[in-house]
């Protein structure tokens, strides 16, 4: 009956050379970020087992931790979403690509790692990733403004959502000045989303103005001679980003007598960057934004 007994230390023994040959490990294409900004990660699988594994098929077969500094646990908001079935066979790599930040609580500036646990059904053992180091970095406001959410033709008596704009520039890995929008609530305390403007001057002081469909415009000058001009919707969406160059005069906002915010002065240069893509004859001054 000894025999018996062994068996299965002899199963995990045979597993774990195969176990061995599997590897993962967490990614990021930066390690700073703003509060409430998008934190994609991927974790790379390489499976070097000599067998075919089918992963994907199991809610928790991929999962997630956070740590701070202290190695205090971060609250999770919610489970990463990683469900879909795929095959990965012998001496092949996949990755597997997440967005961390709606489902941890990283509202508190500082050191936080992340770490990725692969579980492979059928086998009895976990691969864990080494941590993987990254930052919430604290961003200095520079402006901020109330605004409705406008309401579809069926709601016009209903009260207005009010959302609040936010500009922030933060020093990333304290050699480049990013400008950031956050939208928030009224209050500030519910972040509908944060994203990264652009990279800006030192010395330079964003201009920003609502129209009258609540879509905040900004311009701030981006290089010696250059000012980059976005606009952006409630939501936080990118609905313009264009060029425009201080030959003559300086660009800036200037709104109109119908609500619409227009750039004066300057002349637009026309770049791969710009947002929507340009069509072959761009005029020198941009188009008022247009009610989604």
């Amino acid at each position: 009956m000894k025999h018996l007994v062994l068996c299965p230390a002899l199963l995990a023994a045979s597993l774990w050379p195969a176990f061995a040959q599997v590897t993962a490990e967490v990614i990021l294409d930066q390690d700073q970020f703003l509060a409430g900004e998008a934190l994609p990660a991927a974790v790379r699988i390489a499976n070097r087992s000599g067998q075919t594994l089918r992963l994907g098929g199991e809610e928790d077969w991929l999962s997630f931790s956070v740590e701070s500094r202290e190695n205090a646990v971060v609250s999770k908001i919610g489970e990463v979403p990683v469900r879909g079935e795929f095959a990965l066979e012998s001496s092949q790599t996949a990755t597997k690509h997440v967005d961390l930040a709606p489902y941890f609580a990283l509202g508190q500036p500082g050191r936080y790692a992340i770490v990725a646990t692969l579980r492979i059904k059928g086998w009895d053992r976990d691969i864990v990733t080494a941590p993987k180091s990254f930052y919430i970095i604290q961003g200095a406001k520079l402006w901020e403004r109330e605004v409705g959410v406008p309401q579809t033709a069926r709601a016009t008596n209903a009260p207005p959502e009010v959302r609040k704009y936010i500009l922030q520039q933060a020093n990333y890995l304290k050699s480049e000045l990013r400008l950031y929008l956050r939208v928030t609530d009224a209050g500030g305390a519910k972040v509908f989303r944060a994203v990264p403007i652009g990279t800006l001057l030192n010395f330079s002081r964003p201009e920003a103005q609502v129209d009258k469909f609540s879509n905040l415009h900004v311009i701030y000058q981006s290089g010696p001679q250059s000012f980059s001009y976005s606009v952006f919707n409630p939501d936080g969406e990118l609905l313009t980003r264009q060029t425009h160059d201080y030959i003559g005069t300086r660009p800036r906002l200037k709104p109109d007598a119908e609500g619409n915010v227009l750039v004066a002065g300057g002349v637009r240069r026309v770049t791969a960057n710009d947002r929507p893509v340009p069509k072959s004859e761009t005029p020198a001054e941009s188009a008022p934004v247009s009610k989604p």
